[in-house]
């Protein structure tokens, strides 16, 4: 019974969500890698309010997930896997050793610029609750919109242009679905954006990376990434093919994760977790006020476990 790691995607930029980490020796390269890749000083990128845009959220948010690593990994054992929810696959890759954070972080501009280009005019994401997914395909189908993470048994985020959303989201309520739009402007993971998986797969090629050194779940169909050329399939094919996120955690389950940590900005996965699998020890670093108590917390749950 081990730890696994989760990094997050978007959605939870905030403007403190460097405060854990600011002072910190450990993260002190990853920071100013950061403020590199941005043009800008990191701090004032997450303090502003375009921090949801691609442009800013993706390297912020790889750079927020590795700065909690930086700072917590000589205090952890060693994790049993890493896996990583939309943008935070590509952080789960430098958390396994595949690249160093330079490299990541540029890759996270990368992407987000190859998928803003990509994306269609007027486009976005959003929550769909409370439907199961072979009542919620066909109204996708019918509207065109596309699943792009499938969470859970009836939790869903779906993306698509702002009229099919709309229309999708009119039909869904009418079936007793919870809607929640997301502050993502561009449909990830869905047919979309095919025109950015060709020039972000050539990125990956081109690049230093390397085989994950810590077993590291994928996140279009949750089987570990084993070597180079799975690592660039997977984090290209997963632009335009939705996430089995849902698969991705009971894979971690199966292979005897019972302490999952969520690292970088908020709880949300730690969150999505916890229900699904009560057995298991859940949380995320922003929920102690240090990365002291986070590391703490990890050791004596994994003892309580044992």
């Amino acid at each position: 019974m081990s730890l696994a790691l989760l990094c997050p995607g978007q959605g939870a930029q905030h403007a403190a969500m460097f405060d854990r980490v600011r002072e910190l020796p450990a993260a002190r390269d990853v920071l100013a890698s950061a403020s590199a890749v941005l043009g800008r000083d990191v701090f004032a990128a997450a303090a502003d309010e375009a921090r949801f845009d691609n442009a800013l959220a993706q390297p912020l948010l790889c750079a927020a997930t590795l700065a909690h690593w930086h700072g917590l990994r000589d205090a952890l054992p060693a994790p049993l896997l890493v896996a990583g929810y939309s943008i935070g696959e590509l952080a789960a890759h430098a958390v396994a050793g595949g690249f160093d954070a330079g490299t990541c972080l540029a890759l996270a501009a990368q992407r987000a610029q190859l998928m803003d280009t990509a994306s269609p005019a007027d486009a976005g994401m959003q929550a769909v609750l409370g439907l199961e997914r072979h009542t919620l395909q066909p109204l996708c189908d019918a509207h065109g919109a596309h699943v792009a993470i499938a969470n859970g048994r009836d939790h869903f985020i779906v993306g698509g242009t702002q009229a099919s959303l709309q229309a999708l989201a009119d039909t869904a309520r009418a079936q007793g679905a919870e809607i929640r739009p997301l502050p993502v402007h561009v449909p990830a993971h869905t047919p979309l954006l095919h025109a950015a998986v060709a020039p972000f797969a050539a990125a990956l090629d081109g690049s230093p990376l390397q085989a994950p050194r810590l077993p590291l779940l994928a996140g279009i169909d949750a089987r570990p990434v084993r070597d180079r050329a799975a690592a660039v399939h997977t984090l290209s094919a997963q632009l335009a093919q939705t996430i089995e996120w849902a698969q991705v955690m009971r894979q971690a389950f199966e292979r005897g994760a019972r302490v999952f940590l969520q690292l970088g900005p908020g709880n949300a996965l730690a969150r999505m977790v916890a229900p699904s699998y009560p057995c298991c020890e859940v949380r995320a670093v922003e929920e102690f006020q240090s990365l002291d108590g986070a590391a703490a917390w990890v050791r004596s749950a994994l003892e309580r476990l044992q």
